[in-house]
């Protein structure tokens, strides 16, 4: 911790891949998504990591949270995109600003990188995480609060034949 009570986020580094795949196991274990065995998820976590267009970071001695970020180029500008694709904090850790330090570091470190916007994917049940990212000025609404509603759509490829 710095201070008394702002938890110290950093960007991991490749031999803490482990670390990484354990909470990102553990976050689709809790919400009963598939995931791939630790091990195979630290094999990509370095494959990413090395490939430079994603940055993770970490938060708490456990670690006990992470958040993991994926930068591509724009198309209307000539800075960059980032996604904020994970976000989880371990339940033991939660409410305790965790999250909210995790997102203000990747809202830093998407600037500091030249990104233009940071995009984000919420499941509607999501309260709290809802409530955390609006809190943090991201919106689900076209133009400001009265505009229309922003959908994310996706599609799994899986089995996909035109």
């Amino acid at each position: 911790m710095r201070g008394a009570d702002v938890p110290v986020v950093r960007c991991a580094q490749i031999g803490e891949a482990r670390a990484v795949a354990e909470l990102l196991h553990a976050f689709n274990c809790e919400f009963g998504e598939p995931t791939p065995p630790v091990a195979n998820l630290a094999e990509r976590i370095v494959h990413l990591l090395e490939g430079g267009e994603t940055v993770v970071l970490l938060v708490g001695d456990g670690p006990d949270g992470v958040a993991v970020l994926r930068f591509r180029a724009a198309i209307w500008s000539r800075g960059s995109e980032c996604y904020l694709a994970e976000l989880y904090v371990v339940p033991a850790r939660r409410a305790q600003g965790l999250g909210r330090a995790l997102v203000v570091a990747a809202l830093r470190e998407a600037r500091d990188r030249g990104a233009d916007t940071m995009d984000i994917g919420v499941d509607e049940p999501d309260l709290a995480a809802r409530r955390l990212y609006e809190s943090l000025g991201f919106t689900n609404r076209v133009g400001g609060p009265r505009g229309p509603v922003m959908y994310v759509y996706e599609r799994d490829l899986q089995g996909f034949n035109p």
